[in-house]
């Protein structure tokens, strides 16, 4: 808490309503999120459940292809995998966010009583599921990269790009998480899963683990549509070099207009995720769903 007040007494930041709101609520999400529980017991848990997942991937793979994991393009899979842990886990953590403010926590009534900016507070909440995910991904690359020798060269690894497009596929799901966040806030049945139904049926449609040009042509366009497509296309891209063999369903696009896309995306999906927590969050007082507590 004393570097969050330290933080918070910057003068810029001091004066600027949403920034408080963002870190104080950042703060609070890591406190939540981290302390169910002693930090050894936490710790295994953040190493375990990536490593538990990815094997899962691993054991389906060796089946189907006789254990080939030297194949090159295993490589691209498990990276898929691997990055894929941030898109579920931004995602969900704005909708959690709500549901634990509403049902759990039983405060979302004061919290939209207080002087803060509710927008930038459920930014700041999702920005602890942010931090988790990110040590799972960190954790799954390092043991695919010990295990399964995943050919990783940080010397070789694109790092401008990489920085430049997971910033933008990062902004994308945010504001992905958003839309699913101010959606929940009108539901009153049926919201504990939303952001995990969303995060799971883009795994079908993004390209994570498949190419795209193996689902049906009436149904291949929608992989097209979503960010995540092209950050975890332009990722892979950036960790394994430019002589890796990858998917060829954007192999036609070069990196800068994978970014300039990504980059649009980024833009059309913040701004749309504003004016649509706007809109849930009047129909949500008109129906009196701001501080239901259904105990569903």
């Amino acid at each position: 808490m004393l570097l969050v007040n330290r933080i918070l007494d910057i003068s810029f930041i001091r004066r600027n309503h949403a920034m408080r709101s963002f870190i104080t609520a950042a703060w609070l999400g890591w406190q939540i999120e981290s302390n169910w529980a002693d930090p050894f017991l936490f710790a295994v848990y953040s190493i375990a459940r990536p490593i538990a997942s990815v094997m899962i991937l691993v054991v389906m793979y060796s089946v189907i292809t006789d254990s080939a994991t030297e194949e090159p393009i295993f490589a691209y899979i498990y990276l898929g995998n691997a990055l894929y842990i941030l898109v579920g886990m931004i995602i969900t953590g704005v909708s959690w966010a709500v549901i634990d403010d509403r049902e759990h926590y039983r405060t979302n009534k004061q919290l939209h009583t207080i002087p803060m900016s509710h927008f930038m507070y459920l930014m700041g909440r999702g920005v602890a599921r942010l931090i988790i995910g990110t040590i799972s991904v960190l954790i799954t690359i390092g043991f695919g990269m010990l295990f399964f020798k995943i050919p990783i060269t940080f010397q070789l690894v694109d790092w401008p790009l990489l920085l430049v497009s997971t910033g933008l596929g990062i902004l994308a799901l945010a504001g992905l998480g958003m839309i699913m966040g101010s959606l929940t806030m009108m539901l009153a049945r049926h919201f504990w899963s939303i952001g995990e139904a969303v995060a799971g049926a883009l795994y079908l449609f993004t390209g994570a683990i498949f190419p795209l040009d193996v689902l049906p042509s009436w149904i291949r366009w929608v992989g097209y549509g979503i960010p995540v497509t092209y950050w975890l296309e332009v990722a892979r891209r950036a960790l394994l070099g430019p002589d890796a063999i990858g998917f060829p369903t954007l192999a036609r696009f070069s990196n800068l207009e994978i970014i300039w896309i990504l980059g649009g995306f980024s833009v059309v999906l913040l701004v749309l995720s504003y004016f649509f927590y706007r809109w849930s969050l009047h129909t949500a007082k008109e129906k009196g769903l701001i501080d239901l507590e259904s105990s569903y």
